[in-house]
């Protein structure tokens, strides 16, 4: 499955700051010390509704996180998926009487084209998880040969009682645990189980579902967990640097996940860092394809809406809270961008030296992007206010706007 186009990353005097960032395992902020190749793996969409402003959000952090990277002169192994078969797809696809495959390929193509439009940098790998089945197989046959995973009714589970180490994530109580298993697709109330909480490897194959040849697994489909585990452990190998997506992941999904991996390898730990974006909310209630309340990117291209203001809309709240998308968010948006634009449109201006160096030290801060705005609000209303001499002010300030937070002025 291939990607996006990457947009141009401009090359910045100097070189900016490791970043610090709150760790969802230890509850507090660590600094991450990458090797000369930085590692992220950013769960991805299951392609029956993209991309919605959570979405966004969500893959705006990651963008951030990326950027900060490359302006330490790092190269970023960046690796993502897309959930291409899944039962919220399949009762999709049977709702609107479409078939699974065209649904999540027009999707994903959406979404492909939203990444783009924002200026997300691309993964170096976008993995689908049909593509990646003949990887899922033999996972889940060691996992259940080493009596880490265990039969029902022909469906496999693994047994989170396996992982020494299982809970460390989240660190949730077994009630919270069960509470958002029920919630987030897991099913702690099925009879047979070891432990309620034990996640599904693989499905066995249910009449009139897509399934595939699991070789001594029999015919079926992976569960949502390891999924990304192969395609994490493939592509980037154990203790990767960040694990990333919306706080909704933490458990179980990258519960679930940290345990797989460190039960198949005898490694610890999965990342270094789980980075969680906060939820975004409409009408007062979180933004869900289950209840509807959506604002899609793509809706608002169509309306005509400036790219860079949508993102900037999105730099405005600090990626780990939860807020609220209104009119107002997007207008303030669209008014900062047009301060922006014509405070760099002067031939000359005030130095950018320190506004520079104050973008990156917001963004080293736990990717503090309202830090960061707020700098460049106070460099362009001085600019358009009175003006400057330096001839290569403005150009400095496009080029970092650009590279640091995916602005294009």
């Amino acid at each position: 499955m291939h990607a996006w186009p990457a947009s141009e990353v401009p090359a910045l005097p100097g070189k900016g700051r490791d970043l610090r960032i709150h760790d969802t395992a230890t509850g507090g902020r660590i600094t991450l010390d990458p090797g000369p190749v930085a590692r992220i793996y950013v769960c991805g969409i299951t392609p029956y509704d993209a991309t919605h402003m959570g979405h966004a959000a969500t893959y705006n952090a990651f963008d951030l996180v990326q950027r900060v990277w490359l302006d330490t002169k790092r190269q970023v192994h960046y690796v993502q998926n897309v959930t291409d078969v899944d039962d919220p797809l399949l009762e999709r696809a049977v709702r609107d009487g479409e078939d699974w495959t065209e649904l999540a390929e027009r999707e994903t193509t959406l979404f492909r084209e939203d990444m783009t439009a924002l200026r997300m940098l691309p993964p170096k790998h976008y993995i689908g998880a049909v593509e990646a089945i003949p990887g899922i197989v033999p996972l889940v046959e060691r996992l259940r040969d080493a009596g880490a995973a265990y039969e029902l009714d022909g469906d496999v589970y693994f047994s989170v009682e396996s992982d020494p180490h299982f809970g460390e994530v989240s660190g949730l109580d077994a009630e919270a645990m069960r509470l958002l298993s029920a919630e987030r697709g897991g099913d702690p109330e099925r009879p047979g189980k070891k432990n309620p909480l034990d996640p599904m490897l693989w499905m066995a194959a249910r009449e009139g579902e897509p399934s595939w040849d699991g070789g001594t697994l029999g015919r079926g489909r992976p569960g949502w967990h390891i999924e990304c585990v192969a395609i994490a452990l493939d592509h980037l190998g154990m203790s990767f640097d960040v694990q990333g997506g919306g706080s909704d992941l933490a458990f179980p999904h990258h519960e679930m996940g940290a345990s797989h991996a460190q039960v198949l390898t005898g490694e610890h730990p999965f990342a270094r860092a789980y980075v969680h974006a906060g939820m975004v909310a409409l009408g007062g209630e979180k933004m869900s394809k289950s209840k509807g309340n959506l604002v899609f990117v793509s809706a608002l291209r169509r309306d005509d809406v400036d790219p860079a203001a949508i993102r900037l809309s999105l730099l405005a709240h600090h990626y780990r809270s939860d807020w609220e998308w209104t009119d107002q968010v997007l207008a303030d948006a669209v008014e900062r961008l047009a301060r922006w634009r014509a405070a760099v449109s002067r031939p000359d201006g005030h130095s950018a030296e320190a506004l520079v160096e104050e973008v990156r030290e917001a963004l080293a801060d736990d990717l503090d992007a309202p830090a960061a705005l707020a700098a460049v609000d106070r460099w362009a209303a001085r600019q358009n206010a009175e003006g400057g001499t330096d001839e290569g002010a403005p150009g400095v300030v496009s080029r970092t706007v650009d590279a640091l937070l995916g602005v294009a002025l």
